[in-house]
């Protein structure tokens, strides 16, 4: 099936090459990187963690919301899914492959990743970390290349396939459940030392996944003749909506706690984020557009007239996707190290090498993704024809 990727329109030709040149562009500059190292990126000593494992929070939620829409599909035969489910699964491939390619960038060199294989360490969070996401990648893999298939010669799914599918919808749980352990495990870190860690990141998931994959539908229904139909579409979006909601409740509830109880080493990383702290405040602009975001996000959505309407919904998903990449894909990670254990504030912030090796691999996700897309929508075009 491959090779309905390899024919198209000039606008497909030309956006591919457009992502080729700037993954090039990325590949480039992390030559650099490992030629010179870490040092040519924002990140130190005392902020070890950057906007590559910013980037890959962020997209281990992408990954995880693909459940949202094969659990109602396949547990509870909700057939309105059933056109898009498959967009959900290849969206979690795309979303995957740059998570895992995140953390290879990060580690500087690359031959580093091979010591988790060679010497495990099951007591270790980011030993299961790359069992559950590689694990995640493969099912989603097996399960959306073997059920296209399927529909291609116009068969229902193998059965073979359908334990894997089951299998998939709490792996799904648990590739963001594992990712939010490895923060909320580090007693020396209280920005991320809370109890509610893991919800937290699965609804801020839930609300941001499903809100990219109605922009794709939108995408898909305007450079092609494929249509998603509206109630698949209003259904993603009162996902989005009820999971944003809890979100942005989750955080509140954050708030409370830690100045309520004005314990100073919890406060002082919100004062950092939402006001500055002693003169240091690079995030404080983010976070208040990432608030502003959110809330606009959510009167759009909760109001049925506004989020029937496409044209305005479309504007309620890019406002709920950029709202969450910022509150978790870049303020979540940095503000844990600021400050320091001891108190001491070293700001952090990503250099022009850095921006290009993660938009290098932004274009490398995207590329799988049109890919996959491809392929995909050509199968359904072919079938209904």
């Amino acid at each position: 099936m491959l090779e309905k990727a390899l024919t198209g329109s000039r606008k497909y030709w030309g956006w591919m090459a457009l992502l080729v040149v700037i993954l090039g562009v990325g590949f480039y500059f992390y030559l650099r990187q490992l030629s010179y190292g870490l040092g040519i990126t924002g990140m130190s000593r005392d902020v070890s963690w950057g906007l590559y494992i910013a980037q890959f929070t962020f997209f281990v939620g992408v990954a995880a919301s693909a459940v949202m829409l094969v659990l109602p599909y396949y547990l509870h035969n909700y057939k309105i899914f059933g056109k898009i489910t498959i967009l959900g699964e290849f969206l979690a491939v795309a979303a995957v492959t740059m998570c895992i390619t995140f953390v290879i960038v990060d580690l500087g060199q690359p031959a580093r990743a091979l010591n988790i294989i060679l010497y495990p360490t099951p007591t270790s969070i980011l030993f299961w970390d790359l069992v559950v996401l590689n694990g995640y990648l493969l099912l989603n893999i097996v399960i959306g290349w073997t059920v296209l298939g399927a529909e291609r010669k116009s068969l229902p799914p193998p059965g073979w396939v359908k334990p894997f599918i089951y299998i998939s919808i709490p792996w799904a749980i648990s590739i963001h459940t594992v990712t939010a352990f490895i923060y909320s495990g580090l007693p020396g870190r209280s920005f991320w030392l809370t109890a509610i860690m893991a919800p937290r990141f699965l609804a801020s998931a839930f609300a941001s996944g499903p809100a990219l994959l109605i922009l794709m539908c939108f995408i898909l229904k305007k450079f092609t003749r494929f249509d998603a139909g509206k109630e698949p579409i209003q259904t993603l979006a009162k996902i989005v909506t009820y999971a944003m909601i809890v979100s942005i409740f989750f955080v509140l509830v954050e708030l409370f706690t830690v100045f309520y109880s004005k314990i100073p080493e919890h406060m002082h990383h919100f004062e950092y984020l939402f006001f500055g702290l002693e003169g240091h405040g690079i995030l404080v602009p983010w976070m208040w557009i990432s608030t502003i975001l959110a809330v606009v996000a959510v009167v759009l959505l909760v109001n049925p007239n506004t989020r029937k309407n496409e044209n305005i919904l479309a504007v309620a998903c890019v406002a709920v996707f950029i709202s969450l990449w910022i509150e978790k894909g870049l303020s979540l990670i940095v503000t844990g190290f600021i400050p320091s254990p001891l108190g001491k504030i070293f700001e952090y912030s990503p250099t022009l090498p850095e921006m290009l090796i993660t938009l290098g691999i932004w274009a490398m996700g995207f590329l799988i993704l049109t890919v996959l897309y491809k392929v995909a929508i050509s199968v359904k075009e072919e079938t209904t024809a």
